[in-house]
């Protein structure tokens, strides 16, 4: 446990916490939505600071990015909670675990998670699994010291967080993978107990400060599969840059969203037809086997193999494809 940042004093010991977009309002001895961040008589803690419920090495790819350090591999971290209440979540099992689960888990410093990253010859550390919004302050601490000792440092997020707060953090994040889960208000609030434009204006926010971000897309039949949606969300990533890499997924019915089919192939090869056709440069499909291979937006010849999220050919040197020698978009793509 630890003090929390952003957030304001208010009557009566109450507080109200400014890290997202819900900015839970807290009667002493309270949690917020994200259950991990409680008003202690009248100052806001962070519960979960210090114990993770995962720490793993991982391919980069599976987080995925694909346009930052590709084959190399990040350590994982994860605390319990997230401030979104998916209906789909597949990691549901920790995103929305109880607060007893801490009292089961060891305390491990941030110290402790980057010399774990170097032993394991991670070239990053991802904050993933669940939302590392909520556990902001483990987050920047490790990231601190992580970038001392030349580890990037990635969140896999669903760009629910405030502007002040990202913008404090921002110098220490290298890249990102953000869930753009539709364009539509109505699934947001729906399926996510969340709101869809305070995602739009960070994902815009990450992208103008300099950090290397890749979008996802979790395409579920009858929710945010209709090619109107899907040329909405390519539209709004190629307004913002025609660069920037579109993850598409296939879902498969997990949780509380059980009533969905599984995403057919076809959907997904519906979704990147949309996202090549809208300019797109770099779009991928997802949970199918199919289409993960990086190709060069100008020869069209294949850049990045890749198999089961493991990179088997790199053609690209200094970011510049080794047949013409476009430069390749991302970061450290190829030496």
């Amino acid at each position: 446990m630890k003090k929390a940042a952003f957030f304001q004093s208010l009557s009566d010991n109450r507080i109200q916490c400014l890290l997202c977009p819900h900015k839970c309002t807290l009667q002493p001895g309270h949690v917020g939505l994200c259950r991990v961040r409680k008003n202690n008589e009248g100052v806001l803690y962070a519960l979960s600071y210090g114990n993770p419920i995962a720490c793993h090495a991982d391919p980069i790819e599976k987080k995925p990015l694909f346009h930052f350090y590709p084959g190399s591999y990040a350590y994982s971290v994860a605390t319990i909670g997230c401030n979104f209440q998916c209906r789909h979540c597949q990691n549901a099992d920790i995103s929305q675990a109880s607060m007893s689960t801490m009292s089961q888990m060891s305390t491990v410093s941030p110290e402790d998670i980057v010399h774990e990253a170097k032993n394991q010859h991670c070239q990053s550390i991802a904050y993933t699994y669940t939302e590392p919004t909520i556990f902001y302050e483990y987050v920047y601490d490790i990231a601190q010291k992580a970038q001392k000792q030349g580890i990037k440092n990635v969140l896999v997020t669903n760009g629910y967080i405030n502007e002040a707060p990202l913008r404090n953090i921002a110098p220490f994040i290298d890249a990102a993978n953000i869930d753009l889960k539709s364009m539509r208000e109505s699934f947001y609030q729906k399926i996510c107990h969340a709101h869809l434009q305070p995602v739009l204006d960070s994902i815009q926010l990450y992208h103008s400060l300099g950090i290397w971000i890749e979008l996802t897309t979790l395409i579920i039949p009858g929710y945010n599969d209709s090619a109107e949606e899907l040329h909405d969300i390519a539209s709004f990533i190629a307004e913002m840059n025609p660069s920037i890499p579109w993850h598409i997924s296939a879902f498969h019915p997990s949780y509380k969203l059980l009533d969905a089919k599984t995403t057919p192939s076809e959907s997904l090869e519906l979704a990147y037809d949309i996202g090549k056709n809208t300019g797109l440069e770099f779009v991928y499909m997802g949970n199918i086997g199919q289409e993960e291979n990086t190709f060069c937006p100008v020869c069209y010849k294949p850049l990045i193999l890749r198999h089961m999220f493991q990179v088997d050919q790199k053609s690209i040197q200094k970011n510049h494809c080794t047949f013409c020698g476009s430069e390749i978009p991302g970061i450290h793509l190829g030496f």
